[in-house]
Parts: structure tokens; C-alpha cells; sequence
């Protein structure tokens, strides 16, 4: 795990679709500024919220972005994901791209070509897809690395078992393996067992956990702020979160955020980066990056630390 430097990621989830090209550029210039190196993205996003029912829209924002700002790519590391992207406009999941070797192969080559880069320096395998075998998939990525085409290459939404598995036939095959793990983490947690609503979320889990200390695997976690639920009361939490953790955890937050004097959203990320976790951010507005930022400042003691653990 990144125990030694964690660092908050900024998703883009929404840029080009919910925040617009120049809003999203402002964003970009002042996380580039404030010291900021990891975007995240993925080729589907945001379909959802696109009229032509694809994605793509984050990844073109990005290069657009790329290209008004010489030497930015010297600045920022650049993370996207393969896997969910419709190939039939407002068909999901029925035709989502998958992970066969070709689905990897032409996704990575129609992201770089709308990011406008070379290379990407973490490609994220966004979801499992058991319909294609494990071998086939761990061997398209590793052949990415081979290439340049990828730096580094994760699963995100996997299951350590299958992380694991696929690690030992990247070893098997002789290609690089995934080094990074990508899942929904936060301080406030649903009820055990509780699916949550979000369809593909997998929570990070204790196994998660093992395997990435065990392995030295990165951690970045994602709804890391439940959007906005900390600091929003028009923000409520989704029904599953409604438990006696879940007002522990708020009521010790309250007291420690006024202890440290900060935010609710930059105590949760000091907390998470203090367990070597790396939180990924979306930001609509630029003062909300520069909240998130601002958290790398915070530090909880060993009885904050231990305050949040009783109450969970």
C-alpha cells in the first residue's frame, strides 16, 4: 500500500456532461497549481448523463485541456478505466465493451486518441467480466505494459480473489501484473451485508486490505466524500448507511473536525490517507479541490485514529 505518500486523486467523472468544459479547465489549472498529479477517468464516462448515450466526454475535456496547456502532461499522471463503455448508444449493460483482448486492445486506443496522449500512465480495468477468461484479460494488459501503452495497469471493483488470481498468471505468462486496486471506501460504512444501490460498486474489504499490504499493492478509493453527504443536509446519506455506526462515526467526526479545525470532508480524507489510502475526489467548483487540497495538512493522532475505530 502507499502507506509512505498517499495522495488525493482528482475524478473527472462529470467533466464534459454535469460540469462544463470551462468550469472543468479552472478545476484542472487549480489542482495543477495547488500541487495536484492524479486524474482519474474512464472511457465511459458519462454515458449516463450524455445525450448520445456513450462516454468519452471526461477523456476529450481532458485532452482538450492538454492541448490549451503546453506542458501539462509533464505535470499530471493520468489514470483511466476499460471495461463499461456502451458500443450501442443507450444500451448498458447489454453492450458494454467488456474485457476481451480486443475490447482492451480498442478501448485504450480510442481513450489515448481522445486524451491526446501516448500513453496512460495507470490503466484501470473498471469491472470484472467473467464472460471472458482471466488468462486472456491478465495477458491484453500486460502486453499494454510491454508496449508503453500503459505504465501501470489495476483492477478496479474486483475481488482479491480474483486480483489475486490474475496476479499469478500475469507471473505465469511473464507479463506485468496489476498493482492497484480501486474501490468504494469512505468512514461512514453501509449495514453488513447491505448491497449498496450503485450498481458495479464493490466496498473495499479487510481481504482488500491484506492482500494490498501483503503484496504492496496501491489503494485508491472512490465515493471517498459520499458526495457531499458529510457537509450537505440536502445531501442525505442512501438508506443503507441509516445505523448506529453510522451516527457514532458522524458525532465523532463533528468533535474532531472542530478539534483539528477543519472540514468534515478534509477530516475523512486525512483519515483515509493516514491508512495509506489514496482518495479520489470529484469537484464541480474549484473551491471544492481546494478543500480536498487543503487535507494533506491534517493530521489525526493515534486517539482520533482510535476515537473513529471504537465508533465504527
Amino acid at each position: 500500500m502507499n502507506t509512505t505518500n498517499p495522495e488525493i486523486v482528482l475524478g473527472t467523472m462529470d467533466f464534459g456532461t454535469r460540469v462544463a468544459p470551462d468550469r472543468a479547465f479552472a478545476i484542472l489549472d487549480s489542482f495543477v497549481a495547488s500541487g495536484g498529479v492524479w486524474l482519474d477517468t474512464a472511457n465511459c464516462y458519462s454515458f449516463w448523463t450524455d445525450s448520445s448515450g456513450i462516454g468519452g466526454a471526461s477523456e476529450r475535456v481532458i485532452g482538450a485541456w492538454l492541448r490549451a496547456r503546453p506542458g501539462a502532461r509533464d505535470a499530471v499522471r493520468i489514470a483511466t478505466k476499460i471495461r463499461q463503455n456502451p458500443l450501442i448508444p443507450h444500451s448498458w449493460p447489454e453492450s458494454a465493451e467488456g474485457l476481451s483482448a480486443r475490447a482492451v486492445r480498442t478501448g485504450v486506443e480510442e481513450s489515448l486518441e481522445r486524451l491526446s496522449i501516448d500513453h496512460v500512465d495507470l490503466l484501470w480495468a473498471h469491472a470484472e467480466d467473467r464472460t471472458v477468461p482471466l488468462e486472456e484479460t491478465v495477458g491484453a494488459f500486460g502486453e499494454l505494459v510491454t508496449k508503453g501503452v500503459a505504465l501501470r495497469v489495476g483492477a478496479a471493483n474486483h475481488a482479491a480473489w480474483r486480483v489475486e488470481r490474475a496476479r499469478s498468471l500475469a507471473r505465469e505468462q511473464g507479463v506485468e501484473p496489476w498493482t492497484a486496486l480501486q474501490l468504494r471506501h469512505s468512514l461512514v460504512q453501509p449495514r453488513p451485508l447491505t448491497p449498496v444501490a450503485e450498481a458495479g460498486h464493490r466496498m473495499l474489504t479487510a481481504d482488500d486490505l491484506d492482500l494490498a499490504r501483503s503484496d504492496g499493492l496501491s489503494v485508491w478509493s472512490y465515493s471517498s466524500l459520499m458526495w457531499g453527504s458529510y457537509v450537505r443536509a440536502d445531501k442525505r446519506l442512501p438508506e443503507t448507511y441509516d445505523h448506529p455506526g453510522t451516527d457514532r462515526v458522524l458525532a465523532v467526526l463533528e468533535q474532531v473536525a472542530g478539534e483539528l479545525s477543519a472540514t468534515r470532508n478534509q477530516v475523512v480524507l486525512a483519515w483515509l490517507m493516514q491508512q495509506g489510502i489514496d482518495p479520489i475526489v470529484g469537484a464541480s467548483r474549484v473551491q471544492q479541490i481546494e478543500e480536498a487540497l487543503a487535507a494533506r495538512s491534517v493530521r489525526l493522532s493515534d486517539e482520533h485514529l482510535a476515537r473513529f475505530a471504537e465508533a465504527r
